[in-house]
């Protein structure tokens, strides 16, 4: 789907945020990661769903199916980030995988550009086998982000 008002996101970026957290201190990240040790969810399938977009926000997505399996990771990661102190979000997750953003600040109608597109497309799955701690710098490329923290899942033991 070519578009020159797009700006497509690199896939080493592709990731699903279970909950943004904003800035934060070194010595509160170190307490985060000790936190997020303890979260303990056996490695599980992501359903990939069809592509979608958030107009308003300007972005193009592969949808994530909320399974059971990622709801509680989901869970268990707010729960580990409120200990540190930081808020949960007041919207439900939606989770997704960005692909695309427009480019400039003009009004965006992506839902008419995807209904054009031919509707043949296949998603998979993946097993997921860790989740990350990612810190993202705004750069005028785009967003580049760098891992902070990796978190095997596991089974309870």
């Amino acid at each position: 789907m070519a578009c020159a008002g797009l700006r497509w996101t690199a896939a080493a970026s592709w990731h699903i945020t279970l909950q943004f957290l904003g800035e934060t201190s070194p010595e509160r990240c170190k307490n985060l990661i000790e936190q997020l040790r303890t979260i303990q969810v056996a490695p599980f399938l992501v359903q990939m769903e069809d592509l979608g977009c958030f107009d308003r926000a300007g972005v193009i997505y592969a949808g994530i199916c909320l399974s059971p399996e990622l709801t509680a990771l989901e869970r268990q990661v707010v729960a580990a980030t409120a200990v540190v102190g930081f808020a949960a979000e007041d919207r439900p997750l939606r989770p997704h995988i960005t692909l695309a953003r427009a480019r400039g600040r003009t009004p965006h109608n992506l839902s008419t550009l995807l209904a054009r597109r031919p509707q043949s497309a296949e998603f998979g799955s993946f097993l997921a086998q860790e989740f990350r701690l990612f810190e993202s710098f705004l750069e005028p490329t785009g967003a580049r982000y760098e891992v902070r923290g990796r978190f095997p899942l596991r089974a309870e033991r």
